[in-house]
């Protein structure tokens, strides 16, 4: 699959122009929970590409430029001109209006944080079914002082009389606070409103209808050929894995590499839900001797990841020329996900893409000539977390915590060896049985042990010991862009450290991290 695929789904779709907002993927995520498809452009796709995907709405997104900046990134203006309702968002707005003669200038008072808009237009359809005075989220500069030709003021707030404008002949809307953001409480209703009532969408964008057309598409596309996906047991290359089996059965084949780094009884687990479970073609490669060898003496993070990416490759490789003397496989599929691709646009109007590299098995050699399928790449997290139960696969899987790829190495601060290794792995699968026992396992973003290169001295019977560390970090998160530390019940926590102390040998302190990030990251590597 393609980004051509939004352009092929059949529902209704909204359209969002990327002008390089923090809220761009907030704005896709809102529409999708009204149940209708949306896709992030570039901000300068042509107005011809924009009518041929048969969206029924576009949104331009808010942005970090001035719309009088040299390098202000400007739409195609003939998107005005397409018939087609158009709701500017902050940046969007003045946009709107700089393309439409209006007048845009530099606030005297930025207005940013909590504001009281005031709905002086009942009649605008923005506003259907929602009281006169909003708490809404502002953050912006400039502002506009002077309407284009047929708009008119349909809201205010202290610091702007243009809050939110529209043009109810041509269906353009605009507004200067960001309604998609958890501070504008009502935002979602505007949001709604504009895809449902403006736009005339259905709910037709349902995990069920995904399903069925991208099984299709996958089909069509694959034909008779065979497919090789990276399994890695997390949940985006799991969901990928069944969402392929479904369309073309046994025409895919997954290789699960056991670098030596995983969890407790990991290879087991995936072996049996996937081969003996879902009877998927699995070739598991124990390749566990080679990465602890090649890690050997190394400390550095940074060089752990390279090596562990570096042979990751080389041992799929392999893999994939000893499943080819069964014939040759013509895909690589991988568990890429929609905010991994989605351009963001920078100053210099320069769109980045974003590609995961290490399980979603990015890198490999050119050589391998094999055609990429990545049938997750319109999703976001929770979206994929959804097509996984429907296709079957256990909550413990579907609701899976982050796993770093590296795995356990990146948890053991300094060294990696067999002995480290078995010390944290215990100590991990104290902290997942405890927070399952506990029900707090899925109420958090993450929760696992850490390896310090500390020793101390601890009493345990009547003799003296000198053992090892272990930091636990339990945070809590939305996206793992930022996280808090979690307030643990103190007898959750006293419980977790007791049975580490006696039943982790090599163990007798351990620390609970109560920072949050930033400053910190989530993971101690």
């Amino acid at each position: 699959m393609t980004d051509s695929t939004a352009a092929a789904f059949e529902g209704s779709k909204i359209l969002i122009l990327d002008f390089g907002s923090q809220y761009t993927q907030v704005i896709a995520r809102r529409v999708r929970e009204c149940a209708v498809f949306s896709q992030i452009v570039r901000y300068d796709t042509p107005a011809a590409e924009l009518r041929a995907t048969g969206a029924k709405g576009i949104i331009l997104s808010g942005g970090p430029s001035s719309v009088y900046a040299d390098n202000a990134p400007q739409p195609d203006a003939g998107l005005f001109e397409l018939g087609l309702p158009v709701l500017g968002i902050c940046y969007g707005l003045q946009l709107m209006f700089f393309h439409l003669g209006g007048k845009v200038e530099a606030s005297k008072k930025r207005e940013y944080g909590a504001g009281s808009l005031h709905v002086e237009a009942a009649d605008c359809p923005l506003f259907a079914g929602l009281p006169e005075k909003l708490d809404v989220w502002n953050s912006h500069g400039d502002k506009v002082n002077t309407l284009p030709p047929g708009f008119r003021t349909v809201a205010s707030t202290e610091n702007s009389d243009f809050a939110a404008v529209e043009d109810a002949g041509r269906r353009l809307y605009g507004l200067q606070f960001h309604p998609e953001v958890a501070h504008t409480p009502r935002g979602k209703d505007i949001i709604q409103n504009f895809v449902y009532g403006i736009c005339g969408c259905e709910r037709d964008w349902t995990m069920g209808s995904f399903i069925e057309q991208t099984c299709a598409e996958i089909r069509e596309k694959v034909g008779k050929e065979r497919v090789i996906l990276g399994l890695s047991g997390g949940v985006d290359s799991s969901v990928a894995a069944m969402l392929l089996h479904q369309a073309i059965g046994d025409q895919l084949t997954c290789v699960f590499v056991n670098n030596g780094l995983l969890r407790e009884a990991e290879v087991e687990a995936v072996e049996t839900l996937f081969r003996d479970n879902f009877h998927i073609r699995l070739k598991t490669v124990d390749a566990s001797e080679r990465f602890l060898t090649k890690l050997a003496g190394v400390t550095d993070p940074e060089q752990k990841r390279k090596i562990i990416g570096n042979e990751f490759v080389r041992v799929f490789e392999e893999a994939a020329a000893e499943l080819a003397a069964g014939g040759e496989h013509k895909f690589l599929a991988q568990g890429t996900l929609y905010p991994d691709v989605i351009e963001s646009v920078s100053i210099s109007g320069n769109p980045a893409a974003l590609i995961k590299s290490h399980h979603n098995v990015g890198g490999l050699p050119e050589d391998m000539k094999f055609e990429l399928i990545e049938p997750l790449r319109q999703l976001f997290k929770d979206e994929v977390r959804q097509v996984g139960a429907q296709l079957g696969l256990p909550k413990e899987v579907t609701h899976r915590q982050p796993f770093p790829g590296p795995g356990l190495a990146v948890r053991i601060l300094g060294a990696v060896t067999p002995e480290r290794l078995r010390i944290l792995r215990d100590a991990d699968t104290v902290v997942v049985n405890e927070m399952k026992s506990a029900d707090w396992y899925y109420r958090v973003w993450q929760s696992f042990a850490v390896l310090l290169p500390v020793q101390s001295v601890g009493v345990m019977g009547d003799e003296r010991t000198y053992e090892n560390t272990v930091a636990l970090r339990i945070v809590e998160s939305q996206d793992g862009m930022t996280a808090d530390w979690v307030r643990l019940p103190y007898e959750l926590l006293a419980r977790i450290s007791s049975r580490i102390c006696n039943e982790v040998k090599g163990v007798n302190r351990v620390c609970y991290d109560v920072s949050s990030k930033p400053p910190s990251t989530i993971e101690w590597e």
